[in-house]
């Protein structure tokens, strides 16, 4: 049976903060949109901010659903299931807001990620996520699968940009300024990023 939380702290934090990867669903008001979904990956860019507000780093890619969707109603889900040890699926269903790296709160909200350098992978905005509702369900269903490492790919492609190359780069996709439905999406040309302390080890 399914169990609702009130707050995201002792086991329940300790499980979500461990996954190697999670899911992000939105949808636009329109009936007719196109519904999202989309895998989160890179290892330290999920973070829980206090026992009701998560947040994740968006880095560089060839759409921008989730932005669009975001700043249109807010209506976003997060997904964690356990691929590995006792079964488990956690929804955490809420309201999001993409923050944006000219916005003041930026920098601050940075501070909740010392273990992953963005600059690699085009940050575009950190995504705050405040719970609405918390839940959990069996994930009896969902199949033992083993995490190995993050792929390079990502952060091999685009450490190659610096701010201009990027914006030039977003300027250049038909779905990143505005999304899929025509929705107004990340918003260029991209402001510059200021410089961040690499993280321990780098």
């Amino acid at each position: 049976m399914g169990k609702t939380y009130e707050r995201i702290d002792g086991r329940l934090r300790t499980f979500i903060e461990e996954q190697p990867l999670f899911f992000t669903a939105t949808a636009p008001l329109d009936a007719d949109g196109t519904v999202n979904l989309s895998p989160k990956g890179v290892s330290g860019s999920f973070a829980v901010v206090d026992e009701r507000t998560v947040a994740y780093l968006d880095f560089a890619g060839s759409n921008a659903e989730t932005i669009a969707h975001l700043r249109e109603n807010g209506r976003i889900t997060l997904m964690w299931c356990a691929f590995q040890g006792p079964p488990n699926i956690v929804r955490v269903h809420g309201r999001g807001e993409p923050v944006f790296r000219d916005d003041p709160r930026f920098s601050g909200l940075l501070d909740h990620f010392p273990g992953v350098d963005p600059t690699p992978h085009g940050l575009r905005a950190v995504i705050v996520v405040r719970a609405e509702l918390i839940r959990d369900t069996c994930g009896f269903a969902v199949p033992h699968l083993s995490y190995d490492q993050d792929r390079s790919l990502h952060a091999d492609r685009f450490r190659r940009e610096d701010d201009e190359s990027l914006s030039a780069y977003f300027e250049k996709k038909p779905d990143i300024a505005t999304s899929i439905d025509g929705l107004p999406g990340l918003p260029l040309p991209l402001p510059p990023m200021a410089p961040t302390a690499a993280p321990p080890g780098r």
